[in-house]
């Protein structure tokens, strides 16, 4: 049995689950976190040096047979409702970083969705702004 966690924990260890989910995390998907927890005011208080702590956390978690299952609850338990809509942006925005998500991050966005009821129209527009910030400028072509 896992203990309980924080909400600010909680919302760590959504993004470093959405990294991790295809077993490769990037440097861009760490950038995106690390300039999460110094960015967000729900990060004021929290030590920079805990994203690692958390890291093995999860690690240790999704090693277990039904780790999986046990993240998604741990993170549910740890948040209010009011910051479900929160964790899935956060998310979506870790899967992003890369611009290319893979099929095991969209899968663990489908669970991380279901398990925390986010409605369907705020998923379409989370993942529409995530598409939108995450866009790179085409080069113009030579002519």
């Amino acid at each position: 049995m896992q203990s309980a966690i924080t909400s600010q924990d909680a919302l760590i260890y959504t993004m470093v689950t959405t990294s991790a989910a295809d077993r490769t995390m990037t440097d861009a998907e760490l950038r995106r976190i690390a300039d999460v927890v110094k960015t967000l005011p729900m990060f004021k208080d929290f030590e920079p040096h805990r994203i690692a702590m958390a890291g093995e956390a999860c690690s240790e978690i999704l090693a277990d047979e039904d780790g999986l299952d046990l993240m998604l609850d741990l993170i549910r338990d740890a948040l209010p409702e009011s910051l479900y809509e929160t964790a899935y942006a956060l998310a979506v925005d870790v899967a992003a970083a890369d611009v290319m998500v893979e099929q095991e991050e969209l899968r663990f966005l489908q669970m991380l969705r279901d398990r925390l009821e986010v409605a369907p129209l705020v998923v379409a527009a989370i993942e529409h702004s995530a598409r939108v910030r995450h866009r790179k400028i085409a080069q113009p072509e030579a002519h």
